[in-house]
């Protein structure tokens, strides 16, 4: 049994700003995208690190969900997504560590799925899933050109519990762990995907999402990049560094 992790989420009631920030700016390519009951959603993917997605929601009974979450908060980070080999044994190894998933669903052939709460998982959403196959889907004419390729390449996540979210990150979620010290934890997956765990005291529901790295592949960001950059990050409820 293997984890990945896939993308970072981020629920948004303006796509646009999502667009310009991570394709227009990061160079984001369109993955796939598509609607699910209640929601809109599309990835981008960058040179390396995990995909993006955006999450909007479309109205009715099953938006109900991440409407309450954009109307407490305003735009901001959703959930991280594992996709894994055998979902039954990643439940299996996540009830080992005491905590019971959410939303399970494995009825789907093609799309398997269960949920962390933030609650048991230090802060943040965590949806893990099996996937068979992969859905084409035509870009948003929206999507602005990409510009210059980028790697997104550092989630920094701050917890309470540097020890139980560095040992659900690594024994269930496949994180290998690269470093560790009295106030951090740098994990890593294939692909050049990387979050460092920060030891950080008083935060709502034991955790919460610090910020985002992007480095250019060829040059540097110039300061058109830095400004647009932070101003696109404050709407949708991120800190975007930029590095080089």
């Amino acid at each position: 049994m293997t984890a990945v992790l896939d993308h970072l989420a981020i629920g948004t009631p303006t796509l646009a700003d999502g667009w310009e920030l991570f394709g227009g700016v990061l160079g984001g390519r369109w993955v796939s995208g598509g609607d699910s009951p209640g929601y809109w959603w599309g990835q981008l993917g960058f040179a390396a690190g995990p995909k993006i997605e955006l999450l909007t929601p479309t109205g009715g009974p099953d938006a109900a969900f991440l409407e309450r979450v954009l109307a407490a908060r305003g735009a901001g980070p959703h959930h991280f997504n594992f996709l894994v080999t055998d979902i039954r044994a990643t439940l299996g190894g996540i009830r080992a560590l005491g905590i019971e998933p959410v939303g399970v669903s494995l009825d789907n052939p093609h799309w398997r799925e269960a949920f962390l709460h933030p609650r048991s998982a230090h802060g943040i959403v965590i949806q893990v899933a099996q996937q068979a196959g992969s859905l084409v889907a035509e870009a948003p004419q929206e999507l602005p050109e990409p510009g210059p390729p980028a790697s997104f390449d550092l989630i920094e996540y701050h917890v309470g519990d540097l020890a139980g979210a560095t040992r659900l990150f690594t024994e269930v979620l496949g994180g290998r762990l690269e470093a560790a010290g009295d106030g951090a934890a740098e994990l890593t997956w294939p692909g050049g995907k990387r979050i460092r765990l920060v030891r950080k005291e008083g935060l709502p529901l034991g955790g919460s999402l610090h910020h985002v790295r992007f480095t250019r592949a060829d040059g540097t960001f110039g300061a058109q990049d830095r400004e647009r950059a932070g101003l696109l990050a404050k709407r949708l409820g991120l800190t975007v560094e930029l590095a080089g």
